[in-house]
């Protein structure tokens, strides 16, 4: 087995709140991040799938391929865009860093398995300090 990881970047705005808390709440609660005005970070996107090397290609996957269907699915819908407002795929979802790599994780499954590979992880960063790591249920 062997595991091959593709990094994209995206820039997206969101904001961390409940519209069922007052202002106050959700200040005391998510900090900054709460803001009504919103607030960007300049994400960082690596997946990681695994598989067997195609003898016949030496292979995993052509990562054009791998490029290709992380575009299309994440990078093209969510690039400078609100995550909160604008992504179908998180629509209704709270925007929290976890909850959007579970979802593109989602998004990601089954286009990578169509190629024959199987997704290994999501691992998202927000900034250079915080990240997230998704490795499925």
């Amino acid at each position: 087995m062997i595991f091959i990881t593709r990094r994209e970047r995206f820039n997206a705005a969101h904001r961390l709140f409940r519209a069922d808390f007052t202002d106050e709440q959700n200040l005391e609660v998510f900090g900054k991040c709460s803001n009504p005005n919103w607030h960007g970070h300049n994400y960082e996107l690596f997946v990681t799938i695994k598989g067997e090397i195609d003898p016949e290609t030496g292979f995993l996957l052509n990562l054009k391929q791998l490029s290709m269907i992380i575009k299309d699915l994440i990078i093209e819908k969510i690039d400078h865009k609100n995550i909160n407002l604008e992504v179908d795929f998180m629509a209704g979802k709270f925007a929290s860093t976890e909850v959007l790599a579970v979802n593109i994780w989602n998004q990601l499954l089954h286009g990578i398995r169509a190629l024959g590979a199987e997704l290994h992880a999501v691992k998202l960063y927000e900034s250079e300090n915080n990240y997230i790591e998704y490795f499925g249920k």
